[in-house]
């Protein structure tokens, strides 16, 4: 038996080097696919570079909130907190959707909870009062204060951009637009109509792994005859393929018939008759970067939603949508359930797995691994991930 005292720190997996960011202990990562080798293990474990993650990817790009139809009329909110950031997500009485910082401009008090529909906000620490659209209504007992202008003291406003109905926000007010940052996805999607869908089901899990595992899971086809041998792999058809993109995200197609939104067997709604090209003739599954996954198929579309918490522990949304004449039938309570038993049975087997994949990863005894020709985008977001927090050579 090797007893634990007698590894050398070079042999210890989870042994965090000082300079953890230096590119020379990426270099066999940054090898082509049939070269190269796993990220180290701290990448997954370690809470330093976990929140150098933090500072340079979730703290300036855009990051998916879900659909902006979870609150459709004015005075309707919901609350988050986004990589340790509370936030407020509101509509208007202009009809606006808003985001700002979860945080009393006066001591900082959190100043909502949960979500609902309000007419304004009242902290519930000094009763500071906050219209919709972030603006001080009132400030109990501030009359003596120097100098103390209400207009100065509104929630502070997060920059938020929609997309197809759906909702992002930055936290970094010099970064590019969303459009900008989505490049040739929306062209690429847009014969399934986002906007006239609807979203009828968010279903959450907090999950003890690191962000990277699950989104590295559902980007890639490998473990599919085992994780899901029962379920999904009864799907036929050719291994969904990498596909050519521009701007921040990467994605798979897979060419079949049929939805893959039902179990092997099932039936469901008819296709949205929109669809043309490549979107007619199977699904997509795109990306976009850093942590938010589309499965947009023929007649729905889903999507995994994470929110990072801690190096080891996450939270997953899981969304669906159906285009609205369809969730107007008469029967689409009965139908919709055969959706919903794909993803309860589908989604609980990644989480498992990516839970299993996170305790293997936190031995001492782990080593760096090899890719397999059915992991590219395993290695191109990876490397997305080093582009972004590496120091520069």
């Amino acid at each position: 038996m090797i007893e634990a005292a007698t590894l050398s720190n070079s042999a210890i997996g989870l042994s965090e080097p000082a300079d953890m960011f230096s590119p020379d202990h990426y270099k066999a990562m940054r090898r082509p696919l049939d070269q190269a080798e796993t990220l180290p293990a701290w990448c997954y474990t370690s809470e330093r570079f976990y929140k150098r993650e933090v500072e340079r990817i979730f703290l300036k790009v855009w990051n998916f909130l879900g659909r902006a139809d979870r609150i459709p009329n004015p005075g309707d909110y919901f609350t988050l907190t986004f990589a340790g950031i509370p936030l407020i997500i509101a509509r208007g009485d202009d009809g606006k959707v808003r985001a700002f910082a979860n945080s009393c401009r006066h001591r900082g008090s959190i100043v909502a909870l949960g979500e609902g529909n309000c007419r304004a906000f009242k902290c519930p620490y000094h009763s500071w009062a906050f219209a919709l659209d972030g603006t001080l209504l009132g400030a109990p007992s501030m009359e003596k204060t120097a100098n103390f202008d209400p207009a100065d003291y509104g929630l502070i406003e997060v920059r938020l951009e929609s997309w197809g109905g759906f909702i992002f926000v930055n936290f970094d007010k010099d970064a590019p637009d969303l459009m900008s940052f989505l490049g040739d996805l929306p062209e690429r999607l847009a014969s399934y109509n986002y906007e006239e869908m609807v979203c009828v089901r968010r279903v959450e899990y907090e999950l003890n792994c690191n962000w990277k595992i699950y989104v590295e899971n559902a980007m890639e086809a490998y473990h599919v005859p085992y994780v899901h041998k029962s379920t999904l792999q009864r799907q036929k058809g050719p291994t969904a393929q990498p596909i050519e993109t521009r701007g921040e995200w990467v994605g798979l197609f897979k060419e079949h018939t049929g939805s893959r939104a039902l179990l092997a067997g099932e039936t469901g709604f008819p296709p949205i008759p929109s669809l043309t090209g490549p979107a007619a003739a199977g699904t997509h599954y795109p990306l976009i970067y850093p942590s938010t996954m589309f499965g947009a198929t023929i007649d729905c579309m889903w999507w995994l939603e994470i929110h990072p918490i801690a190096a080891d522990r996450m939270r997953l949304i899981v969304g669906s949508a159906f285009p609205k004449d369809v969730v107007a039938r008469p029967d689409f309570e009965e139908i919709v359930t055969r959706y919903y038993r794909r993803w309860d049975v589908s989604i609980p087997e990644d989480n498992e797995i990516s839970e299993l994949q996170q305790r293997g990863l936190s031995s001492p005894l782990y080593r760096e691994g090899r890719f397999s020709h059915l992991e590219p985008l395993v290695h191109a977001i990876d490397n997305w991930v080093l582009d972004q927090v590496l120091d520069p050579a």
